[in-house]
């Protein structure tokens, strides 16, 4: 088994801040092959919208809009820099691990990549939900795929 490389809190907040000040992919594209689905936090102001377009069971692309804090706005684009290029199958892992992170869970870092910068985050139990906020409007585009249910 490889060993997984330990970032240290400096880098950490680095890659967080240029992903909240740069996110990857932010801004959506309308078209009819794209699924969206909208994720809120009912305690706080994160409100996204999350889409994909999947095809032959692939990620091929993902995008988000939205309103929300640093710590949901980095965990979209990070995850959708992950999750890029996936197929659903191995998107399913990666989220299920980031998943079981968050919550203090057995989980493979060796999936996760630079999701990896929010193994901490479980420390702030009201920023878990922050975090696993595009995850679970993954889970819900990849609900509708598996459902054929691709309509709003």
């Amino acid at each position: 088994m490889k060993e997984v490389v330990q970032l240290d809190d400096k880098l950490k907040r680095d890659i967080i801040l240029e992903h909240y000040q740069s996110p990857f992919h932010k801004g959506l594209v309308e078209g009819d092959n794209y699924i969206k689905v909208n994720s809120l936090n009912a305690s706080c102001v994160d409100n996204i919208f999350v889409s994909a377009l999947i095809e032959n069971g692939i990620i091929m692309d993902a995008r988000f809009e939205g309103d929300a804090c640093a710590i949901c706005t980095s965990a979209t684009s990070v995850m959708i820099k992950t999750l890029i290029g996936k197929t659903l199958e191995e998107a399913k892992v990666i989220v299920q691990n980031f998943d079981n992170m968050i919550n203090e869970k057995e989980y493979d870092a060796d999936v996760l990549g630079e999701l990896n910068v929010y193994d901490t985050v479980y420390r702030q139990p009201n920023r878990k939900t922050c975090a696993l906020l595009p995850f679970k409007a993954m889970k819900d585009i990849m609900a509708k795929v598996e459902n054929n249910n691709l309509t709003d």
